[in-house]
């Protein structure tokens, strides 16, 4: 049985991670790590889970085949190149880093090793985003991204927040890209009011918005293709219109949050072709260009 590692076990660990990891343990042994005693004990009782380990170093020494990283940003590139060059494979929250140059440094390390570097853009994953995916003859995406309120730096708010947009806009197209352009709007006390990114290939037209005082909490993506239109709200549902018909589609009562959000299609992925030594479920090129889109929107 693989020995998996998770290092990192805050909200997003607990919120996205550790509950599809508790229904797999009869395939992967989990080795949870935290230098929390507390927080480690705890979920370890929680999740049925028995191996804990303090340190990073505690953990590489089991040699786990790949380790999960939910760390703080700041902290990953470093745990990432431990990881790497004790080969075990890894897969990181976004953003891999916030320096475009350490992002590549990184997947090339990965790549020099034969090792999967997957960065968790959990939204290409999501079903209905892979429903609007299939679409053919796609002509113009909309990705929004919508607070309430929200008051976040620029660059907090884009690498937290809108890199999930712009991940989701580059997925969904299918041809290369031939421009880009975007800007950041400040609020009045210098932090991001809105985001805007858009790009074109040689059919498609993309438009990444991201609106920080927005009055709703929304998410949404709408495809127009030449035979169709199609749009997901919030990850939940998808309605599509023809000329013939409007259809809304939703989940079943019973289906997972994290199913729908693309989380556990994602982590199995990723473990699959660990076991496999398959192709990394998350392309590494395409991963860098929305590390350095995002980048690009901050320096402008």
């Amino acid at each position: 049985m693989l020995k998996i590692g998770v290092i990192g076990l805050g909200n997003i660990a607990q919120k996205a991670y550790l509950p599809v990891m508790a229904a797999m343990q009869d395939q992967y042994e989990f080795h949870l790590t935290t230098r929390n005693p507390e927080k480690r004990a705890q979920l370890a009782a929680m999740y049925g889970m028995t191996h804990t380990h303090e340190t990073l170093d505690e953990l590489i020494a089991e040699h786990p085949a790949a380790v999960f990283v939910h760390t703080p940003t700041s902290t990953h590139a470093t745990i990432i190149k431990q990881l790497l060059m004790a080969d075990i494979n890894v897969y990181v929250d976004k953003p891999v880093a916030t320096d475009v140059q350490v992002v590549q440094h990184l997947y090339d390390l990965a790549a020099a090793r034969h090792l999967l570097l997957t960065c968790g853009f959990n939204r290409r994953f999501a079903p209905f985003n892979q429903q609007l995916k299939a679409l053919p003859d796609k002509r113009m995406i909309v990705a929004e991204k919508v607070r309430e309120d929200s008051d976040q730096s620029a660059e907090t708010a884009v690498f937290d927040l809108m890199i999930h947009m712009v991940d989701t806009g580059l997925f969904l197209l299918d041809e290369p890209l031939v421009s880009t352009d975007g800007r950041i709007v400040p609020t009045a006390n210098g932090n991001m009011g809105q985001g805007y990114f858009s790009a074109q290939t040689a059919h498609e037209q993309l438009q990444v918005v991201t609106n920080m005082v927005g009055g709703v909490n929304l998410e949404q993506v709408t495809m127009q293709a030449t035979k169709e239109r199609g749009v997901v709200t919030d990850l939940n549902t998808l309605t599509t219109v023809t000329t013939s018909q409007t259809q809304t589609t939703s989940f079943p009562d019973w289906t997972p949050t994290l199913e729908k959000r693309g989380f556990a299609p994602l982590i199995r992925a990723f473990l699959t072709a660990v076991e496999t030594h398959g192709a990394n479920p998350v392309d590494p090129a395409s991963a860098i260009t929305s590390h350095a889109v995002c980048r690009h929107l901050l320096s402008d």
